[in-house]
């Protein structure tokens, strides 16, 4: 049965006062949820999930993603801080853009629409029938959905495909059994009178909740934990499918290298500002070739097939960021924190500090673009590549 608006933010509400609990997210103290937020659609039509705003007085600082599709594994997708979420600006931005490329256009409703998760579009509709879809920010044209047969979850960079209809049945029951879990320890008598309406340290100081372990660190200046400077920083995707050499760019600026997105894309073979394509699957391994190349081999870098929790953490404790490719698209990360709390059941929190190019600037505005997630929730993504890059030493 399909949780109510007040079910929602409720489940929202005690997602993230338990990672507030822990101290690895600070910027959502006192924040407030007011609503269910906006519900964002599958391809195929079924409700994902709901980005809910987190208003601090009347200001949004950021967003949270709170599923309702048993197949994320668990609730809690994301949490955004730094961008505001606001569906009618969006949706206004959205109309204005869509008159401007087809007067003519007619509709009766819009929505949105997760065309390649974890990137969303705003889609026209008359009638209950598509007749226009945009990627946000970017108001670019969303494709139909491709007719070429390929290997499920393996989109391109700007191609719409079904997060549902894609997911291997295997992953979708192991996800499931532990969305349900997860819904059965928020159910526990002790949580039943909490106010989780407002984000807050002290919300659960009852008996049967405590810290029993945070680990967490972000990329910084030196291995030091004593000695911490974030220095890392969002390089925004200059085409709205130059996300790997947005990534590239991200990843070698840490490291010293300062070339732009241009020349990474030639590298990349991914066209230019005017002309753009994506990377190919078929082409993934470019990555390692084009970083080492790059940096005339003073970076050893390697391809990880489908990595685990294990591969995220062993780099960002060595004080290296990755790259990370999810279905259609490329991040870096460059922090984890993982929790362990003793609620009934004992539910822990894995997330990832994820720098992600999306959504696009253009080659006029290069320092544009682009969102940091903190964190992302690693039980509700599927992680196909990860590219570390490790400094030879002489």
């Amino acid at each position: 049965m399909p949780l109510s608006s007040e079910q929602l933010v409720r489940l929202a509400g005690l997602e993230l006062n338990a990672i507030n609990l822990t101290g690895t997210l600070p910027d959502i103290e006192n924040t407030r949820l007011s609503s269910a937020g906006t519900p964002v659609y599958d391809t195929n039509g079924t409700l994902l999930f709901h980005r809910l705003p987190l208003l601090r007085g009347r200001s949004g600082i950021g967003y949270a993603d709170i599923a309702v599709q048993e197949i994320f594994g668990e609730p809690l997708l994301a949490v955004s801080t730094g961008m505001a979420w606001n569906e009618a600006a969006f949706i206004k931005e959205a109309t204005v853009a869509a008159r401007s490329k087809r007067r003519a256009l007619e509709f009766d409703s819009v929505r949105f629409v997760a065309y390649s998760f974890p990137k969303i579009g705003i889609q026209f509709l008359a009638k209950g029938k598509e007749t226009l879809m945009l990627e946000l920010k970017t108001w670019q044209e969303v494709p139909v959905a491709a007719a070429t047969r390929r290997k499920a979850l393996e989109p391109s960079n700007f191609e719409r495909w079904s997060f549902i209809d894609e997911l291997p049945d295997d992953v979708r029951k192991t996800r499931s059994t532990a969305f349900k879990k997860r819904l059965d320890v928020w159910k526990a008598p002790s949580l039943t009178n909490l106010d989780t309406s407002v984000v807050k340290k002290t919300l659960f100081e009852i008996p049967d909740i405590v810290i029993k372990l945070v680990d967490t660190r972000e990329i910084h200046y030196s291995p030091r934990q004593s000695d911490h400077s974030p220095c890392y920083e969002l390089r925004g995707q200059q085409t709205n499918v130059w996300c790997v050499a947005a990534s590239c760019e991200m990843l070698l600026n840490f490291y010293r290298y300062q070339y732009d997105q241009v020349r990474l894309a030639k590298e990349l073979g991914l066209g230019t500002c005017s002309a753009p394509n994506g990377l190919p699957y078929a082409q993934v391994a470019k990555v390692v070739t084009v970083i080492e190349k790059l940096t005339s081999n003073a970076l050893d870098a390697t391809m990880i097939v489908n990595p685990g929790w294990a591969a995220f953490r062993d780099e960002i404790k060595a004080n290296r960021p990755l790259i990370s490719f999810v279905p259609g698209h490329s991040r870096t990360v460059a922090g984890y924190t993982e929790t362990l709390i003793t609620l009934p059941g004992k539910v822990p929190f894995k997330g990832l500090l994820v720098y992600d190019p999306w959504p696009a600037t253009d080659c006029a505005h290069p320092e544009d673009g682009g969102v940091i997630t903190r964190w992302e929730n690693f039980a509700t993504q599927t992680y196909q590549y990860a590219y570390s890059a490790v400094l030879k030493h002489v």
